[in-house]
């Protein structure tokens, strides 16, 4: 395995993460868009889950978790715009 790994799975489980709770959770709880919040969760864990199957080097699952991601956020962002 490939000791860069541990820095680039921190670095998608910190830096996304923290994004999409920062902002779209930030987001839903201040225009009270309880749909958008769970939304945003969502989003926010598969993005930390897919930092710990780059860590475990499971390409697979990390595609479906950062599809999962992309998905809810911008199911979060729909919710928030209507």
């Amino acid at each position: 395995m490939n000791e860069h790994y541990d820095t680039y799975a921190v670095a998608i489980i910190i830096v996304f993460g923290a994004m999409i709770i920062g902002g779209l959770m930030a987001g839903a709880v201040a225009f009270g868009a309880r749909d958008a919040f769970f939304f945003a969760l969502g989003a926010a864990t598969a993005a930390w889950l897919s930092g710990y199957a780059v860590f475990f080097d499971r390409p697979r699952t990390f595609m479906i978790c950062v599809a999962v991601s992309i998905a809810m956020a911008i199911g979060a962002t729909i919710v928030l715009a209507f």
